[in-house]
């Protein structure tokens, strides 16, 4: 067979282990850590269904290695606890039965213990220990480690590896990157000491050099150990891309495989953990330039999902290995796709952070873009149907293609209606926005896999009472979306206004000056795009905060942009009339002021479009509604839901 992606799916051979494939799984936390910190039945499937789906590597994250010091509500494994050990064996066996080598984070967060606890105030009755003493920008004190404590977390790391290996792990991966503990030693911001562990760079690796040798005594010779190290911490007083060379020389004798990420977790979130607001593969040049200066493989990571760009990143020499950690929650079977040229059919990461949002607010995980994350025991799978029956869709947004990809898998002779002349709803018109075209893609990819599926897309209907009870389908799925909000303003209707959701078709009709009117999620983010094509924007909402409706993790980093770009926000102003000048507003002192906006963008949020439930809901013996129809909501509930209604069937 002749590979598309040659180079990506070759296999490779690190320490005395060898690798399917470049495409390995970064870490990501679990779905359900019990009280013991011990990895529950849902974390277990949640890193099997990774490993089904063709990754070379799936790497358990975070196992802490030293709990006295670093009492996060993380992975412990010892010998005490009921079901610690078990757990993780169980968790290696699920991983390695489908072909991929199972990997775990050793991690202690330092003087950012507790970043997890959904309970904040417990963080009060936990000691945060770092190389030096301190304050945290939080408040929180910091304890200096004194040599003991070092010796002991030292020492805890050999114990964790070999208990790890002992489970059926096949590979190590030490967290010295991203702010935590090594990473602090290693940074000459954090760790200001001036004995043998501070000072110049020797001193500051001597940590992470006895870190690793502790490991490398408890697992042996041949053993792959995975380095995850910042390239560059990226901030000022920290190190940079120069002294970052110089930490993977000193330690390449003592590692297999050298990870380079990027930035400090509490210092650039959005670095560490790419934003859609920066383009794809943001550190691989960190990578490259460390390959320059080592022997050993290295490995690259950072909002990694197109098939072709890994492929030339190991074409080139840029990295040996590409690591994925969100574009594998999207899509578990993006490896086996791209090992079977089958790229067309990958479902994108949007790099929307709702998995991570999640995992801060509930401790769950979720994905925007697929249903069965942090439900993978939940009886999600889909099975053939005991009956075949026939389904009607109304409506071929994100929630009615879902349902349609999910019945017809199923067995269901589905019918999928869409009034416009494409598919993908609310989610075309992202199109026209860079950051946001993985939305675009994601109905355009969804709509591809429900015609191979054998789903009958029929475009330019509309499903009326009339239609439906035609058809007489036994299931009838409502997915009509949303319509925007357009209020009774005065002006609202005129020529020199865009409603958001019309803007792909109307972009070169907008003007050097603009006034964004609604600062949702939606009004938040397009400013952020006229204003990256150089235009003056203003952003305007009548409440006192922007985009509530964000979750917390894209939330901060949308609100750093909007600021970066140089957006004038006007909150707490009220719309009152839109002239040829731009929108009158009614500021908080009662005052009106004009906001100029030669053009203006009305985006005043969404409401269901109940009207087509109303006729359709007496159409069919089962009527099911989904998505924005019910609630104006996000993508994330749409597929979720347009899932399980076709499950259900």
């Amino acid at each position: 067979m002749e590979r598309k992606f040659p180079n990506l799916s070759r296999p490779i051979q690190i320490g005395n282990v060898y690798f399917r494939n470049r495409m390995f799984g970064a870490p990501m936390g679990g779905t359900d850590i019990t009280k013991d910190c011990t990895i529950g039945p849902k974390t277990k499937a949640f890193y099997e269904n990774r490993a089904k789906g063709g990754a070379a590597t799936v790497t358990v994250s975070e196992l802490v290695v030293h709990p006295k010091t670093e009492a996060s509500h993380m992975f412990h494994l010892d010998l005490q606890t009921v079901d610690s050990l078990a757990s993780f064996t169980y968790t290696a066996d699920a991983i390695r039965r489908h072909g991929a080598i199972p990997s775990v984070e050793l991690s202690h967060s330092g003087q950012y213990a507790g970043t997890y606890l959904v309970d904040k105030d417990k963080k009060d009755s936990i000691s945060q220990w770092g190389p030096s003493p301190g304050t945290r920008p939080d408040g929180r004190e910091v304890k200096e480690l004194t040599h003991d404590l070092i010796k002991e977390i030292v020492e805890s790391y050999g114990e964790k590896a070999a208990l790890a290996k002992k489970a059926g792990f096949e590979m190590v991966m030490v967290h010295g990157g991203h702010g935590w503990l090594i990473n602090q030693f290693l940074s000459p911001y954090f760790n200001q000491r001036t004995d043998e562990y501070g000072g110049s760079l020797e001193n500051r690796v001597r940590f992470a050099g006895e870190v690793l040798d502790s490991i490398r005594k408890a697992v042996g010779p041949g053993f792959p150990i995975e380095f995850r190290m910042s390239g560059s911490e990226l901030f000022e007083g920290g190190y940079d891309l120069t002294e970052g060379c110089k930490i993977a020389q000193l330690l390449e004798d003592k590692i297999d495989l050298l990870h380079v990420s990027a930035g400090t977790y509490q210092r650039g979130f959005g670095i560490t953990h790419p934003s859609m607001f920066l383009p794809h593969g943001p550190n691989v040049y960190l990578a490259e330039e460390i390959k320059k200066h080592v022997s050993i493989p290295v490995a690259t990571v950072g909002a990694l999902n197109d098939p072709a760009m890994m492929e030339e990143i190991i074409a080139s020499g840029k990295a040996d290995v590409v690591e994925m950690a969100r574009a594998l929650l999207a899509d578990p079977e993006l490896p086996s796709k791209v090992m079977t040229n089958q790229d067309d059919k990958i479902i994108h990461c949007l790099r929307c952070f709702v998995c991570m949002a999640e995992r801060a607010v509930t401790s769950t995980r979720r994905c925007t873009v697929n249903p069965v994350i942090g439900r993978e025991m939940d009886g999600m799978e889909i099975v053939p149907a005991l009956k075949k029956k026939k389904v009607l869709i109304a409506g071929a947004g994100p929630g009615g293609l879902q349902a349609a990809v999910t019945a017809a898998k199923r067995g269901h002779e589905v019918i999928l209606c869409e009034k416009n002349d494409e598919v993908g709803g609310i989610l075309i018109g992202e199109q026209a926005i860079p950051f946001k075209y993985e939305m675009y893609q994601l109905g355009v990819t969804l709509g591809k896999l429900a015609k191979e599926e054998g789903v009958d897309i029929r475009l330019n209907t509309t499903v009326d009472k009339a239609y439906a009870e035609k058809e007489q389908a036994d299931v009838i799925i409502v997915a009509a979306g949303s319509a925007p909000i357009v209020p009774p303003i005065k002006g609202l209707n005129g020529d020199n206004v865009i409603i958001v959701n019309d803007y792909h078709h109307k972009a070169d009709q907008v003007k050097e000056s603009v006034a964004v009117l609604g600062g949702g999620l939606a009004g938040c983010e397009i400013a952020i795009h006229f204003a990256r094509e150089g235009k003056e924007v203003s952003l305007i909402e009548m409440n006192g905060e922007l985009a509530p409706d964000a979750n917390i993790r894209h939330r901060p980093l949308m609100l750093q942009e909007i600021e970066k770009c140089g957006i004038r926000v006007y909150k707490n102003h009220k719309g009152m009339e839109v002239t040829d000048e731009g929108v009158i507003c009614q500021n908080a002192e009662g005052k009106e002021v004009l906001i100029e906006g030669r053009t203006v963008i009305c985006a005043l949020g969404q409401k269901p479009r109940r009207d087509v439930v109303d006729e359709l809901i007496d159409c069919a013996p089962i009527v099911k509604t989904i998505g924005d129809c019910v609630k104006a909501s996000t993508i994330t509930t749409a597929v979720y839901q347009g899932h399980h209604a076709a499950l259900d069937i």
